[in-house]
């Protein structure tokens, strides 16, 4: 079966941890690129890194390869390294028997995954990549100001 190839960048910003949080993505679809954006009052720097990578694969109509770049090594070890395994295993506990944080975020990523083909890789971030370079940007306009 045909499936179209996707590249995604994704990334998570906060004033503050917690404070207010912006969350980015970039898809590249053939010569189509959208960019997506979003924040939150109240959140963390984590969340914001999770949240970029749900909201940017629930932008896939059907299921596809994916290219997942993010600087989050929170994001992608998890993945990479079987962290969600271990943490399902352990009835979402983590090893020092504690509950895992953002289990919403994380079981739609699993959700997401079995969806989708995705390759998780990390990116150095700000460096030199310029599409990690923009999702931050457009991560750290997403976060909202708070009067």
């Amino acid at each position: 079966m045909f499936m179209k190839e996707v590249i995604i960048y994704t990334d998570g910003a906060c004033s503050g941890n917690p404070g207010p949080g912006g969350w980015a993505a970039l898809l590249l679809y053939n010569d189509i690129e959208k960019e997506i954006s979003g924040g939150e009052k109240h959140t963390t720097n984590q969340k914001m890194e999770l949240r970029a990578a749900v909201e940017a694969l629930k932008c896939l109509k059907e299921p596809c390869r994916v290219k997942l770049y993010s600087d989050s090594a929170y994001l992608i070890n998890a993945f990479k390294q079987g962290w969600l395994d271990k943490w399902q295993r352990n009835g979402w506990k983590t090893v020092n028997n504690e509950p895992v944080e953002n289990q919403d975020l994380w079981k739609e990523l699993l959700k997401l995954n079995r969806r989708h083909t995705i390759q998780w890789n990390k990116v150095k971030g700000h460096d030199s990549d310029p599409r990690n370079n923009r999702c931050d940007f457009l991560a750290r306009q997403a976060v909202p100001s708070i009067l």
